[in-house]
Order: C-alpha cells, then sequence, then structure tokens
C-alpha cells in the first residue's frame, strides 16, 4: 500500500516527473488529499515527523528525493537532521570490461542513486561509446549511441544527478590499438603513441564525441597504469625520453583540447608517483620533478582500494597535497575478483577511506565497481556497497543497523543477502582475505580444469562441496525473500548447486586415480552428466542476469568460458571411464603433484582473477 502525500512548498523544478518515476521506489503517489508534505529549500537534509505530517528540507536537488526516502513508511514520528559531507558522490559505472550498461538497467541505477542521495555519476567507457567517422572505435562491443548517452543524461537530471564522461587518454586503450585501423597510433599494447599529431586528432574526435551527450562539463580523461609511455612504439620512432617528459607533454596537449571545449578534466594520479618510482605508500614525499609535471588546470583523482587503516589513507591525502592542483578520491565497491562481490574487504576499505576524506574535506568521492576479466559480477551485486557510499556521504559513522534499514527502504532488499554473495569467496575455517587481496575461491572453481587441477593442493582439507551445497538451500531462500532482483538470485542459486557438484569431482578425482581405485572411478563418472546439466543451467541463469543489466555484447566470452568448462568435463569423463574399465593405466594429468599456489599461512587464499591463468598451465591466448 502506497503512502498518499501531498507535496507543498519549496520543491526542484522537475519534482512531479521525478517523483511519477519514483513512486514505486518510494512506496509513495502524489495526490490531492494525502499526508501533508511541507517542503523548504535550506541547509542540509530534514525530515520531521509528529506522525500525521511531515516537514522537509533539502538543499541540493537529489537530497529532496533522499529527504522523502527518509519519510517512514507507514508513517511514524521521526526526526532527522543530515548534512552531506561531500560536495559530490556517486558510482563509476564500468562499461568497458564487455560489459555495458543497459539503459533501462541505468535508469534504475540512477533512481536509487536518487533514495540515496548521491548526486554524481561517471560512465567508464574506454571505448564504448560512438565516435563519428571512426567505425572501429567500440566495434561490436555494444558501444552507447550519442541518443542513448543523451537520454541517460535527461533522466539523470531530472533527479539532480550529474553524469559525466570517464574516458581513457593514454592507457587502457587496447581494445581501440588492436584493430589495424590504430595499430600505428601504439606506443605499448595499451598505451597511445605521444607526440604524433594523428594521434591528438584522434583524442580530439574521442573527448569531443565523449562530452557531447552531456550537460556536464567534467571529463575524466583516465591516464593511469600507462606503464612504459615512451618506450615502445614512442622509443622506435623517437628515442629514448624520460617517461615523465613524455606524458608532461602528452597531457598538456590533451589539457589543451579541454580548454578549447570549455572543459573541467581530472585524471588518476597514480602515474606521478610510479613516474618517482614509488606508489601512494611509498615513504617521502613527491619529488619536485613530480609536481612540476603536474599541470595545475587538471584534477587529481587518488584512487585506492586496498587499504583498512585511515592513516594510510590521511597520509596519501597529504601528499596529493602537495601537488599543485585540486584532489578527488575513488574507492572501491570490490566486483572483480569474480562472479561475487567480496564485501568484508568493501565494507573494511571504504569506512577507513570516507572516514579519512571527511575529515580532509575531500570535495568528491567516487565508488568505483570495475568489472576486471570480462564483468563477471553483475552491477545489481554492487548495489549494497553503493547504499555503503550514500550512508557515508550522509553520516559521520558506520551504523550496521541503519545501513541494513536503509537499504531495505531505498533497495526493496535484505542487506544479508548481498552480503552472503561474499560466501561464493571463501570457504569455512579460510580467512575471507586481506584489505588488499580478498580470496575468491569461486571463480577460481568454476573455471578449474577437472584434469589439469592447479589448485588442488590450495583447497585441500576444506569442506568445499559442503559449502557450495549448504549455499543452494540459502540462496534459494533469498531468492524467495528478495522477490524484485529474481535474475540475481537465481544466478547465484544455479552458480551454488554447479560448484557443489563440480567441487567433488575435484575433491574425488586425484585420489582416486592415484590409488587405483577404478570402483570409485566408475561412481564418480556417474556425476559428469549432472555437472555438465549444471554448468548449461548456470550459463542460462547467467544469460538472463547479464540481459537484465547490459546490453547483449560481451556475454559470449561467459558462453566460451562455461562452453569450455563443459567440453573439459565431456573429455575428463571419458578418460575417468576408461580408467574404469581398465582401458588405460592411469590418467596423466591427475598424477602430476599439484603446488601450492595461492594458500597462505593464514589460511588465506590469495585471489587469482584471470580466468586463463585458473583453467590451464598453458596460455589460452598465446
Amino acid at each position: 500500500m502506497k503512502l498518499k502525500v501531498t507535496i507543498t512548498g519549496q520543491a526542484p523544478e522537475l519534482w512531479r516527473e521525478a517523483l511519477a518515476e519514483l513512486s514505486d521506489d518510494l512506496g509513495m503517489t502524489v495526490c490531492e488529499n494525502g499526508v501533508q508534505v511541507r517542503c523548504r529549500r535550506g541547509e542540509g537534509v530534514a525530515v520531521v515527523c509528529d506522525g500525521s505530517s511531515v516537514d522537509l528540507t533539502w538543499s541540493a536537488d537529489v537530497e529532496f528525493y533522499r529527504a522523502l526516502s527518509l519519510i517512514p513508511v507507514p508513517l511514524a514520528q521521526c526526526d532527522i537532521h543530515e548534512k552531506a559531507n561531500f560536495k559530490s558522490a556517486g558510482p563509476m559505472f564500468d562499461c568497458s570490461r564487455n560489459g555495458v550498461v543497459n539503459p533501462e538497467a541505468m535508469r534504475f541505477f540512477l533512481r536509487k542513486m536518487a533514495l540515496m542521495g548521491l548526486n554524481l555519476g561517471m560512465m567508464y567507457t574506454e571505448d564504448t561509446y560512438e565516435v563519428p567517422g571512426r567505425p572501429f572505435f567500440g566495434y561490436k562491443r555494444g558501444r552507447y549511441t550519442y541518443e542513448e548517452l543523451k537520454a541517460l543524461d535527461d533522466y539523470a537530471a531530472m533527479f539532480g544527478i550529474e553524469l559525466c564522461p570517464c574516458i581513457q587518454t593514454l592507457g587502457h586503450l587496447k581494445m581501440i590499438l588492436h584493430w589495424p585501423a590504430f595499430t600505428h597510433l601504439r606506443d605499448q599494447d595499451d598505451v597511445i603513441l605521444a607526440d604524433l599529431p594523428e594521434t591528438y586528432q584522434l583524442l580530439e574526435e574521442m573527448i569531443k564525441a565523449a562530452t557531447a551527450p552531456y550537460r556536464s562539463k567534467k571529463i575524466h580523461l583516465g591516464m593511469d597504469e600507462a606503464f612504459g609511455v615512451g618506450l615502445g612504439g614512442h622509443f622506435n620512432r623517437f628515442g629514448y625520453e624520460d617517461p615523465k617528459a613524455v606524458m608532461g607533454r602528452h597531457l598538456k596537449t590533451v589539457l589543451d583540447i579541454c580548454e578549447k571545449y570549455e572543459l573541467e578534466p581530472m585524471i588518476w594520479s597514480d602515474m606521478y608517483f610510479h613516474l618517482d618510482g614509488h606508489d601512494y605508500h611509498s615513504e617521502g614525499l613527491p619529488s619536485e620533478k613530480a609536481k612540476a609535471a603536474v599541470d595545475p588546470r587538471v584534477t587529481l583523482v587518488y584512487w585506492d582500494y586496498y587499504q583498512n587503516d585511515e592513516a594510510k589513507y590521511t597520509d596519501a591525502l597529504y601528499k596529493h597535497a602537495q601537488f599543485p592542483a585540486p584532489t578527488v578520491f575513488a574507492g572501491g565497491i570490490w566486483t572483480w575478483t569474480g562472479p561475487a562481490p567480496s564485501y568484508p574487504t568493501t565494507f573494511g576499505n571504504t569506512i577507513a577511506a570516507l572516514s579519512a576524506c571527511r575529515k580532509a574535506n575531500v570535495p568528491l568521492v567516487i565508488a568505483t565497481a570495475w568489472g576486471d576479466n570480462g564483468q563477471e559480477c553483475s552491477m545489481y551485486a554492487a548495489l549494497l556497497g553503493l547504499q555503503l557510499y550514500g550512508e557515508l556521504t550522509y553520516r559521520a559513522e558506520y551504523i550496521e543497523e541503519d545501513l541494513f534499514a536503509r537499504f531495505r527502504r531505498c533497495c526493496h532488499a535484505d542487506a544479508q543477502a548481498f552480503l552472503d554473495l561474499s560466501l561464493f569467496n571463501y570457504l569455512p575455517g579460510m580467512s575471507p582475505g586481506t584489505s588488499a587481496n580478498p580470496a575468491n575461491v569461486g571463480k577460481v572453481l568454476l573455471y578449474q580444469d577437472p584434469l589439469i587441477q592447479l589448485f588442488e593442493n590450495d583447497l585441500a582439507g576444506y569442506p568445499v562441496s559442503e559449502h557450495y551445497e549448504s549455499l543452494v538451500g540459502r540462496f534459494a531462500r533469498h531468492a524467495a525473500e528478495n522477490p524484485e532482483y529474481p535474475e540475481l538470485f537465481d544466478f547465484y542459486t544455479a552458480m551454488a548447486h554447479m560448484l557443489a557438484l563440480k567441487s567433488r569431482w575435484h575433491e574425488q578425482a586425484g585420489p582416486i586415480v592415484r590409488s587405483g581405485d577404478r570402483e570409485r572411478a566408475a561412481a564418480l563418472c556417474e556425476d559428469v552428466p549432472a555437472i555438465i546439466d549444471a554448468t548449461h543451467a548456470l550459463r542460462t541463469a547467467w544469460r538472463a542476469l547479464w540481459e537484465k543489466t547490459n546490453k547483449p555484447n560481451g556475454f559470449e566470452v561467459i558462453e566460451v568460458r562455461l562452453g569450455g568448462v563443459a567440453a573439459r568435463f565431456s573429455t575428463a569423463g571419458d578418460k575417468m571411464r576408461a580408467f574404469a574399465n581398465g582401458e588405460v593405466d592411469t590418467i596423466p594429468e591427475l598424477l602430476e603433484e599439484c603446488q601450492p599456489l595461492s594458500r597462505y599461512d593464514d589460511n588465506h587464499f590469495s585471489c587469482t582473477n584471470v580466468m586463463g591463468t585458473i583453467s590451464t598451465a598453458s596460455k589460452i591466448d598465446w
């Protein structure tokens, strides 16, 4: 039953259109004879209810919608006062690692951002946007059209949310540079060739196209992790030069382009530390050379997803303050270690980071949700992390009860069900990992080959199959109790079932062959059809979740991987059957002793998040 409300007083210009979109999310409907909600524009956010009417205060437009989401439904007395800790806060949507978030899903996330009070969204698009006259830019990758991005910008603006582009203008351009149309512009594998006029012609076209759909003048130019800049194609063409000088000159030229279009550029800051031979947490302050290389026209984005010690963030922010340019911060919702997010890492690191940012008066904080190695984790799985950023944007401290209540209100879901997603990543008796290196056992088991079992040694002694079998029932219950997210929880239920069956093979295959037990081998063969069926069922559930989240492009990568898993089990079943029947004396692949790869003395399982290094000791893409 929706709460009927009557809005009076000061409200954002487009509030009627916005509330029409948010009606279901808020559980409210606007009418003439509803609960009186008296609104005024003032300082911060306030919601005061006497049980029959509401006084609501808001400052920025998006805070109007957060304030509405703070009204108790059903109506009850409350006295809530908040003030944003940051001028801007919100997610960076990774739309470049095979998954391109589809417009319908983006509108969903924008509505949730409005309820959370997050006013900034960054679209990370390395090549997944149209550049006129460049048909191979984002070719067959599900790139956004100008019209799609313009419509999303309009939708965001309705809620008071600023959308802006985040592109790459130095490194991370592998998906462009591998096409024959662009190989002549390559310095390193994924680094564009500086100092070439054609490079800057392309970059200007990219910047113009990337910014055209948006109202915002902000643009993130990337420039992180451009390792080997000046030492590949640039070296061959121009000879050796100090990489600092190459990067500095390149940045100046790119900033000149931005100035031409009256843009407000920002870049990742790490290269200024790497070019000094340091990282953010090395001893000492940035060198004079490093400081001189920074152009004051740019904002530096300090990105750090790896610390749970507030003092380390504080120290790094102090180092950034030595540069002649403002600094903002980007933390992470850990979605890039496989199909399941790492919430223990996300929570510990985010709470520490945003506390340091609040005390240092950082004006903008970004929640990245990267999709390294194929975007296996859906953006929907990151919702709880996004809510965490929302609450820490308006609160001075983390209170679990409040977060859970706000998540139920904004996202209509049980926060514990989302926390439980991380149970795929570690086993009973195993640490969830460190702040910089969380476990991701689920991905390892998903792709570990049934014959080339690289991680057999690391997983020995843990109740692997029992753990995943227990998750089947748990996530079936989560699916029933969170009906607004059927595709998400159906996927995790299917994955738990598949991993339970698959891990039984991994637990038994090696010992059976090494002991020469042909009777048990015959019994193990009977499991193979069920494992293959479960792999196909997982593929079906994954496709449904992918199409709920993303454009269709990119899922072919997931299907090729899962098809490989099914094919290898077909081969493994044939070989185990031949062994069981006495047709062969052994299976050589299962005889070789497994070496420890990822297990530490503290029961920490090190993250291995590249599918090719999990499935085989050979090179898939050699």
